[in-house]
């Protein structure tokens, strides 16, 4: 698990970073996206939060989510917005390591794990 979620922090962080630093690559892909640079930001702040958070065991389910959610919204603008269904591949396999990573630390999981201690 932990393997897994400092490989999303590390890839969240890359994704994320130059999001909010305005990186013109960021830029114009959101501005091809048609929806306003706000979304740059709020998909910048939600990669960098997710990726801090997956570090972090306890709101690891719950970062996890939030990735997976933002990576359903890529996917989906890769495919109908951008055009670019190999970026789509991409997102989805991001996607089903984010899942993985909230399934190995769903609530049942973890109180299975503290029982057992």
């Amino acid at each position: 698990g932990w393997i897994l979620a400092v490989l999303l922090a590390l890839e969240f962080l890359g994704a994320g970073v130059p999001k909010l630093t305005g990186n013109a690559q960021m830029v114009g892909v959101f501005r091809q996206v048609g929806l306003g640079q706000w979304l740059r930001y709020v998909t910048g702040i939600l990669e960098v939060t997710g990726a801090i958070g997956v570090l972090i065991p306890r709101v690891r389910f719950w970062a996890a989510l939030q990735l997976a959610m933002v990576l359903v919204g890529a996917t989906v603008a890769n495919l109908s917005v951008l055009h670019l269904p190999s970026a789509a591949i991409l997102t989805v396999v991001l996607l089903a390591l984010a899942l993985t990573t909230a399934w190995l630390r769903r609530p049942q999981a973890a109180a299975a794990r503290h029982e057992a201690a």
